[in-house]
């Protein structure tokens, strides 16, 4: 708790850096502001004119209060003409305040590290960029709309009240520090509701993502009932975190209201003995009344304002946290762009960890030679896609080096890395759009004849044609009513029509039926030829002709190879091989 709320003014300087790049909306903003207000409080002084015209029973100068009331429209015009080009100002600052702050998350996000990733619940990360940045802009937009009115108008309505009566003025600031006091005890213990209610809820944004995206799992299972458990008590934490907050902030009102109602009945009692002494006139204790009326209700504002505020602050928070975190690590200066590249890769003595504690990858050395296809096996959890993200640099090393054509992967920009492999996860990923858009995301460029004839190198052209759109058939992220196997064959289509010098290719095949996983390794054959490749396979019958074969185990390559070598050694692969092939 104390740690969140030291947090809050360092997250409030950020904020005001965040404000100050747009300072000219910022001043435009408070000369309205101030203008508002002045002819907000000039309008009393003019109905107290007006009433003092009014002296009794046929003592009343007409002309004169119908010139003071001309000049109370004219006033009630420009102010609210004032207030409109503020709330303008105030809600184009606010939202370009906001659209920078997602802008940069998202690109936070495109250079984080996996690991951050890996670590952190999409759906939490979704809910600071969305929902926080949403409560963020809330109150951001009430604090400019309101707190520089609030403090306007109370400065000004205290100036005028000293120039009509010192005495009774005194009095009202004597008794202000108690919607102070208001204020403080409600800013001290909301903003650690707030924060505890915007952590959970991206929690339970996070919870309701992952039981979603798995809802086939949910119900194979018949895991609703636990589901729905958990929930309940993640939602039981968000009630709770929410009423407190909203306990604290439903003081304001109140509190406030009754510091208020002090000031009013004060006024009014010192005015009205000040008129019965003739020290002011009706007209100037209306007025006054006014003033006091006008003093009291900023606080009223500012108060909700402050409320307001610490949730704000406390959704900026999460925020700035996600947009400072540490990112992946930056490329030299003089990073290298690979081009024309052979395919030659060397590891040499690497070593790599996930968790310090944990040992996974060690002493790892192989040398690959243009065109040399090299299948990765082993056990679950020995570390075959650890070699590939290392390979991607994904991760780096902890120790040791990857070398490409012989520049250090360390120094050689990401990019060109990448754009030298081509890569086929087990888990498919497609985006939004058609699949033409989703086959062409590797080379743009690529020509209608190009990209149907990878199509059909990946035996998806049958399948695509059949689709209500062909090529142009709109698909979702999850792939729509494509099977899993069918998306599998668009990503490899992808890679297909890339063809870059490089492949990896992480359990390509495993959810395409045999048959056509026969056509494919076909393919593979000819996409391969020429071309450095990876494999990581299960089913070994899958890697017979692979030129070297890294048998793994717990992070170790206990064997390498060629299948016939591997089996005159009868060691680990053997074993692997024959509990496969032997009934």
């Amino acid at each position: 708790m104390k740690k969140n709320s030291k947090a809050a003014p360092g997250t409030f300087l950020k904020v005001v850096k965040r404000i100050r790049s747009h300072w000219l909306l910022l001043v435009v903003s408070i000369l309205c502001a101030a203008a508002n207000v002045f002819l907000t409080l000039y309008i009393p002084v003019v109905n107290g004119r007006a009433i003092d015209h009014i002296i009794g029973k046929g003592q009343v100068d007409l002309a004169a209060v119908l010139d003071t009331l001309k000049v109370v429209c004219v006033c009630a015009g420009l102010a609210a003409a004032a207030q409109w080009v503020m709330n303008i100002c105030n809600n184009r600052m606010t939202f370009e305040i906001v659209r920078d702050l997602r802008n940069d998350a998202m690109r936070k996000i495109e250079i984080l590290p996996l690991s951050y990733l890996d670590s952190h619940p999409h759906g939490d990360i979704v809910s600071r960029v969305i929902a926080d940045v949403d409560q963020f802009a809330d109150g951001l937009l009430m604090g400019f709309t309101q707190l520089f009115s609030g403090i306007l108008t109370i400065l000004g309505t205290l100036g005028v009240m000293f120039s009509v009566n010192w005495q009774i003025a005194l009095l009202v600031v004597f008794i202000t520090p108690l919607s102070l006091f208001v204020a403080s005890f409600i800013a001290r213990h909301t903003f650690d509701m707030f924060k505890l209610q915007s952590e959970t809820r991206g929690e339970q944004t996070a919870f309701m993502e992952e039981m979603i995206g798995n809802s086939e799992v949910v119900r194979a299972f018949s895991y609703e009932k636990k589901s729905l458990e958990q929930f309940d008590e993640i939602n039981e934490r968000v009630k709770k975190y929410s009423l407190r907050a909203t306990f604290y902030s439903s003081l304001t009102n109140p509190g406030t209201r009754f510091v208020n109602n002090l000031v009013y009945a004060a006024v009014a009692l010192a005015g009205a003995l000040s008129a019965l002494r003739g020290r002011l006139s009706v007209g100037q204790l209306t007025a006054f009344l006014s003033y006091a009326n006008q003093y009291t209700k900023p606080f009223n504002e500012i108060s909700g304002v402050i409320t307001e505020f610490q949730n704000a602050l406390a959704c900026a928070g999460r925020i700035f946290e996600l947009i400072e975190a540490d990112p992946q690590i930056p490329e030299p200066e003089n990073a290298v762009e690979l081009d024309e590249v052979s395919g030659s890769v060397d590891v040499d003595h690497v070593r790599f960890s996930y968790v310090p504690e944990q040992k996974l990858i060690e002493n790892f050395t192989i040398n690959v030679k243009p065109g040399q296809r090299v299948a990765i096996v082993g056990p679950t959890g020995c570390g075959k896609t650890t070699i590939i993200n290392l390979l991607m640099r994904f991760y780096d090393v902890d120790d040791g080096a990857i070398r490409v054509m012989g520049h250090d992967i360390r120094d050689v920009t990401r990019k060109s890395l990448r754009a030298n492999y081509g890569m086929v996860l087990q888990e498919t990923w497609l985006k939004n759009g058609t699949i033409r858009e989703n086959l062409c995301m590797g080379k743009p460029d690529a020509s209608e004849e190009e990209m149907i004839a990878a199509a059909k190198a990946a035996h998806a052209h049958s399948f695509i044609r059949r689709l209500p759109q062909g090529y142009d058939t709109v698909i979702t992220e999850s792939g729509g009513g494509l099977s899993q196997g069918q998306k599998q064959l668009l990503c490899i289509a992808r890679v297909m029509l890339c063809l870059p010098p490089m492949l990896i290719l992480d359990e390509a095949t495993s959810s395409i039926d045999t048959r056509t996983e026969i056509l494919i390794q076909n393919a593979f054959v000819r996409m391969m030829k020429g071309r450095t490749s990876f494999i990581v396979a299960h089913r070994l019958s899958t890697i017979r002709n692979a030129d070297i074969i890294l048998v793994m185990r717990d992070g170790h390559i206990v064997e390498q190879g060629n299948h016939e070598q591997l089996l005159a050694k009868n060691g680990f692969y053997a074993e692997i091989y024959n509990a496969q092939f032997t009934e």
